[in-house]
């Protein structure tokens, strides 16, 4: 049968928004209710204008959204990337929303991003976009108001920029005003691995709950980037063999098992795992239909879709990246019995120690690695729990079970806060 066009192209909004319809209707919650949690609290659109190297002047947009703040202060990432636009940056922070009710962490969703190319500027370019952005915003953030983090595009440098810009501007160091920043400037031990190895932790889980030997599971990567990388890291040294991996550039595979320390050295070196020595070359697209185990995507949302659904081998997906699935896809890939954990859970194991960093900096004191890695095995534990436990009381997906516990959490913020005026 045919894929109606239209089936390819819901937007990660569109998604958001029918997830979230979902987890209502199978709640009871009523349209008021329902609309209150559709409905960004807040949202900021920029002009960020920047002086080139060369002298001449371009202008760029950014955004900051703020879903929702009834458990706390807003929290959520920033992203450099040509792709960014409003609606991209509303579904982002609504599913933080979620995230962070999930994981019973005390904030609520936002998400910002500039439509930038970042590969496309040099050092000192970013250094200004991210500078002049951060001053544009600063009205709306603040260690007790809203706390960015590193996202597609930027990185524990750019958080370093944006904290200095935000300190000059309040006159003193504000540590808690942004997390994935640097350990010498009050960054987290353990933070810049700390959604990869929340990924891995999860795939563990999940390969055990469907009755998959971990030291014979095989898996693929789609993405190499902040998650992907070290993900891949993680599983490999868990004993699982990691068939393939893809960047921006493209993909590798070995049948017998990628040799990762190797490949990272490789696209450290030359910036991509293209030209990898000891690997075939792929077709990035080919790697999300390979006969695996266990199938994490972990660079861009939208890339398991209607379309490619039913091809798809992997007997678990775990979802490192934001929205790699799309709603049509989800119900595709539920039929087939493939068992697919949500981004709102699998990938939640950055905003944990984000968490963790934040009260770090607040209470002027650094835990050891040994204590975040524990910590955020603890969380994340308790929220597959949670979760896993959730969907089989209501005969749920893991991604519906997700959504409706955290939008439940969410709601009960709203009830006990109740409504001003």
């Amino acid at each position: 049968m045919s894929t109606p066009l239209a089936l390819a192209t819901r937007t990660p909004l569109e998604d958001a928004h029918a997830q979230l319809a979902a987890a209502v209707a199978h709640l009871g919650y009523g349209e008021g209710l329902h609309r209150m949690l559709a409905t960004a609290r807040r949202e900021l659109t920029v002009s960020v204008p920047l002086r080139r190297d060369d002298g001449s002047v371009a202008v760029y947009v950014g955004h900051r959204v703020q879903h929702n703040l009834s458990r706390g202060p807003a929290k959520g990432g920033l992203r450099f990337s040509p792709a960014v636009d409003l609606d991209e940056v509303r579904a982002l922070a609504m599913w933080m929303t979620w995230k962070c009710a999930l994981v019973d962490v005390p904030y609520g969703g936002a998400k910002g991003g500039i439509a930038i190319d970042p590969r496309a500027h040099s050092t000192a370019e970013l250094e200004r976009v991210t500078r002049r952005y951060t001053s544009e915003i600063l009205p709306i953030i603040g260690p007790d108001i809203d706390i960015p983090a590193p996202d597609i595009g930027t990185d524990e440098q750019t958080m370093a920029w944006m904290m200095d810009t935000y300190s000059v501007n309040v006159g003193h160091t504000v540590p808690g005003v942004v997390t994935g920043k640097p350990i010498s400037l009050g960054g987290s031990l353990g933070r810049a691995s700390s959604t990869s190895r929340g990924v891995a932790h999860v795939s563990i889980l999940a390969l055990r709950h469907r009755r998959i030997r971990v030291d014979q599971a095989t898996a693929v990567v789609q993405g190499f980037g902040k998650v992907g990388r070290d993900a891949a890291r993680f599983l490999a040294e868990a004993g699982i063999r990691v068939q393939a991996v893809s960047d921006v550039d493209g993909a590798v595979y070995s049948a017998t098992g990628l040799d990762v320390p190797a490949l990272i050295r490789h696209a450290e070196r030359t910036g991509s795992v293209v030209g990898f020595p000891d690997a075939e070359p792929l077709d990035p697209a080919e790697l999300l239909l390979l006969d695996v185990d266990l199938l994490v995507p972990a660079a861009i949302e939208g890339v398991i879709t209607a379309e490619n659904a039913s091809q798809v081998k992997a007997r678990v997906i775990v979802e490192g990246a934001n929205g790699p699935t799309t709603q049509d896809a989800d119900a595709i890939l539920a039929e087939r019995d493939v068992f697919v954990v949500p981004d709102i859970l699998a990938n939640s194991g950055g905003v944990i120690v984000s968490y963790f960093e934040w009260v770090q900096a607040n209470q002027a004191y650094r835990w050891t690695e040994d204590e975040v890695t524990l910590r955020l095995s603890e969380r994340i534990t308790a929220a597959w729990n949670a979760v896993l436990a959730y969907a089989e009381r209501r005969s749920l997906t893991l991604r519906q079970a997700a959504t409706a516990l955290a939008v439940e959490r969410v709601t009960e913020a709203h009830r006990l806060r109740g409504l001003y005026p």
